[in-house]
């Protein structure tokens, strides 16, 4: 019997992968709250706050008697110790840009497990997986860059509401994918 798991944690702005405790699960019933971010404000930073949020992914395999046993799992999370606000400056309109933020998160999520589930599962689906996790991550960055520049990060009101229908949109065509 041949088992192998991987897993491809990633966080955005971190190198490091938070315990399990220190993650939420993007749920379509629970937002954010400005209680969710409890890490410490960057002084470098001009920002009014900071969502740390990434996909998760881990994968394990067995083959037994010939027959390949597969299971996956991908999470959009958000990062509490390592997302911040200035309390002097939220508001409604922030949280809900930083929402947006963790919607574009599990947005890719759900690219990700449509993508996945088109693959075999075989033995290449390991190989395969990890090429589409990482062109989806890739795909995932540039989405926060460029929400972030259009909307000259929530200073251009109507990019910023543009922005908050299109990624309601877009996870209401992946909501299949779950």
């Amino acid at each position: 019997m041949k088992i192998w798991l991987l897993l491809i944690p990633f966080t955005l702005l971190q190198s490091t992968f938070p315990s399990e405790e220190e993650k939420i699960a993007w749920d379509e019933n629970r937002k954010l709250r400005w209680e969710d971010f409890k890490g410490v404000p960057n002084a470098a930073d001009d920002f009014v706050a900071s969502t740390n949020s990434g996909v998760s992914f881990s994968v394990s395999y067995r083959e037994e008697n010939g027959e390949a046993f597969l299971q996956y799992t991908v999470t959009a999370n958000f990062y509490p110790k390592l997302s911040w606000y200035r309390s002097k400056d939220v508001s409604k309109y922030i949280l809900a840009h930083e929402q947006t933020h963790f919607d574009i998160t599990e947005l890719h999520a759900r690219k990700l497990r449509k993508a996945l589930a088109e693959i075999p599962q075989d033995r290449s689906f390991r190989d395969k997986a990890s090429i589409l996790y990482n062109k989806m991550e890739a795909e995932r960055r540039e989405m926060q860059l460029q929400y972030d520049a259009d909307s000259n990060h929530s200073n251009i009101e109507a990019e910023e509401y543009r922005w908050q229908d299109y990624v309601k949109e877009q996870l209401k065509s992946f909501s299949a994918w779950k």
